[in-house]
């Protein structure tokens, strides 16, 4: 079978580290342009090194290029929104996915342990964020088990791996992020909290993830933990449960306030978790951006399988 061919909106840290991993390790993916807006970025002259064709003229000078009539996935790692302006020129032509490393948001959240099933019969899937990509699966995990009421995440990543779009995105994150916890994660209300640690040296990522569920078997739901993040760690070899899974009964006469839901009791669980980065284009310490990349090509993947590739 023929290699997908792809694109990447976006010459920075994202999209420069996500086209090494396409370019290096995978067998489904080819890459055919690298996409920026400034023609001296990094992320541009890698390309050109890499014999990958490139455009500094964002998505309408990739429009434009010959090859474009062969891409059928595209990456957008800009911002939240720049992508309402490119998806908007892309989504006028018909075979072309694209998937959604910012904040936007315009298509449905993707986790792809979780809910690899939206990908179907949609042109554009949103991965959410660093800190969803990384909490999410822990309390979809949960989830499985018992009903959660709450899921509340605090990731916390090093700040010299927070480029300029992480930092102008920062809202973004934390409305994506609390909304994909509900609406993927399974919990009726949550909450993200991101933190930028200016550490020195940097420190790998790390994220704390509580749930408040009703009660429920605690083996299995630390079961149901270990085996999603054995799922992660397919396509992020540097995930990893950072300490045990912690609990605490909350009972009944001695309720906590969940704001939007009123007083809610049951058990606590707590997950912690660090993230480190496969060092292909950053540092390990940027487990956040090797998550999302990594999210972003193992979804392009099998994109490419169901839609694009024909024996």
């Amino acid at each position: 079978m023929g290699k997908v061919k792809c694109a990447i909106i976006g010459s920075g840290n994202i999209g420069t580290d996500l086209m090494i991993k396409i370019l290096r390790y995978s067998d489904i993916l080819e890459m055919s342009v690298m996409v920026g807006i400034d023609p001296t970025s990094d992320g541009v002259a890698r390309a050109k090194r890499m014999d990958v064709a490139t455009t500094h003229e964002g998505v309408d000078g990739l429009i434009a290029m010959e090859e474009f009539k062969e891409i059928a996935i595209i990456f957008d790692a800009t911002s939240a929104k720049a992508h309402l302006y490119n998806y908007d020129r892309i989504k006028a032509f018909p075979n072309k996915q694209m998937i959604d490393l910012t904040p936007a948001a315009v298509g449905p959240y993707l986790i792809p342990p979780v809910n690899s099933s939206a990908i179907e019969d949609v042109d554009n899937v949103n991965m959410v964020t660093c800190g969803g990509q990384a909490t999410i699966p822990m309390v979809a995990a949960v989830s499985r088990v018992a009903k959660v009421h709450y899921g509340e995440i605090v990731a916390s990543i090093a700040s010299k791996s927070a480029g300029p779009g992480t930092r102008a995105n920062i809202d973004e994150f934390t409305e994506t992020t609390s909304d994909a916890i509900e609406k993927v994660g399974g919990a009726e209300r949550g909450k993200a909290i991101i933190v930028l640690n200016p550490a020195e040296p940097p420190l790998i990522m790390r994220d704390t993830v509580l749930t408040l569920s009703e009660q429920a078997d605690k083996d299995a739901i630390r079961k149901s933990i270990a085996d999603m993040a054995a799922e992660v760690q397919k396509y992020v070899p540097g995930y990893r449960l950072h300490q045990e899974v912690q609990f605490d009964d909350i009972p009944e006469d001695k309720p906590v306030f969940i704001e939007g839901l009123g007083y809610r009791h049951g058990l606590k669980t707590m997950v912690l978790l660090e993230v480190e980065g496969a060092g292909h284009y950053l540092p390990a310490y940027a487990g956040n951006l090797d998550i999302m990349t990594s999210a972003a090509k193992a979804t392009a993947e099998k994109i490419a399988l169901m839609k694009y590739q024909t024996a």
